[in-house]
């Protein structure tokens, strides 16, 4: 069993992205889990959701203690919270930020260590080109896929298409496939952030009645 926590706060699509994570799971023949944990609803508010994948069927549903791989959405949090607690010798994490990997080791202590297992990608920013609004999920779920292998960028366009429709599913779609460059060209650079962003990409931004709106909760995705 493979298991990933999404650390982010309200307002981020961070239940989105684990639904998101397990839909792309079950397109390569896994059985998947996602399952949303609240402290607090509020806009802004730390938000947990948990994701599973297995080759047989999942009958656990607690909250995920050990984690293989750990997604922050949000960076403020490594500053309020060991978003790292628990990751297992060997895991990995995507934290959404410009800074280095070696510079969220030395404010994050259980960051992972080894070479090329902490991927930090400019979410935000890669967003911000396609979509207009930091809504990072789907740029966050690119660089997963490329530091993890545990999903492909073709299972995860199917899953935004099914989840989004029209400019926003296509800005999600790029989004997910510049980060998931991102990484490739990143990894193992443990000392190369992104002080400066990503280079202007021109693209055709959907309007604003059309961007998605976070929601507090959907239903839980089981053997999707």
């Amino acid at each position: 069993m493979f298991q990933v926590v999404i650390h982010g706060r309200g307002g981020q699509g961070v239940v989105t992205a684990s639904e998101l994570l397990a839909r792309s799971g079950f397109a390569a023949g896994r059985q998947v889990q996602a399952i949303p944990s609240f402290g607090s609803e509020r806009m802004g508010a730390p938000v947990v959701a948990y994701t599973r994948f297995a080759d047989s069927k999942i009958l656990t549903r607690e909250p995920i203690l050990a984690p293989d791989a750990v997604i922050v959405q949000d960076p403020t949090l490594l500053r309020t919270m060991n978003v790292f607690d628990g990751l297992v010798p060997g895991g990995r994490a995507v934290v959404n930020t410009r800074e280095s990997p070696n510079e969220i080791r030395a404010a994050c202590p259980d960051a992972p260590a080894e070479s090329g297992r902490l991927a930090t990608v400019p979410a935000d920013d890669i967003v911000r080109e396609y979509l207009g609004r930091p809504i990072p999920s789907a740029a966050l779920l690119g660089a997963f896929a490329a530091l993890t292998g545990q999903i492909t960028l073709e299972a995860l366009a199917q899953s935004i298409q099914k989840v989004f429709k029209g400019k926003v599913a296509q800005g999600n779609i790029n989004s997910a496939n510049v980060a998931y460059q991102w990484v490739l060209d990143h990894l193992g650079q443990e000392d190369q952030g992104a002080p400066g962003g990503i280079e202007h990409v021109d693209v055709e931004r959907p309007a604003t009645s059309e961007l998605p709106i976070p929601i507090a909760g959907v239903p839980e995705v089981t053997n999707a």
